[in-house]
């Protein structure tokens, strides 16, 4: 099957001037925030994906459907109605963690979070690590 095309792709838009542009005060505080955890954390450079995803990094998918694709390996967005974590490899074995973060909800591989103060960073940084390692040693990774 011929490899499928995502709707989201990266672009080069500045992720920093993207940030700049966020019209919610808070959500342009926490995106600068985030912008920073995210650089140290992964010590990846970070990319535009779509309109509105701060990316960093890529992996490689083939589903056993025969889609296949590249995306990020995790990010976030600074999205109206709250912070969009992208924890790629999902919730599911992280349940002590998820119980320590703080206030938060979660789709299949989102992390909403209405605002920065309402969570524990170091626990946050405990899963993106896990995240990192999950998706490194399951998928092909680039870290750019």
């Amino acid at each position: 099957m011929a490899k499928s095309e995502n709707k989201t792709k990266p672009t080069d838009v500045s992720p920093a001037d993207f940030i700049a542009s966020v019209d919610h005060p808070r959500r342009r505080e926490d995106g600068l925030v985030l912008l920073d955890f995210f650089n140290d954390v992964t010590g990846l450079e970070p990319r535009m994906w779509g309109d509105s995803i701060v990316g960093y990094g890529r992996y490689y998918y083939k589903y056993d459907s025969g889609r296949e694709g590249e995306f990020m390996l995790t990010g976030f967005s600074p999205r109206k109605s709250a912070l969009s974590l992208y924890v790629m490899s999902g919730f599911a074995s992280r349940a002590e963690k998820m119980k320590r973060l703080g206030k938060h909800k979660t789709g299949r591989s989102c992390l909403y979070v209405n605002k920065l103060a309402d969570i524990d960073m170091d626990v946050l940084k405990e899963i993106v690590l896990d995240d990192l390692a999950f998706m490194r040693g399951k998928y092909q990774t680039w870290d750019v």
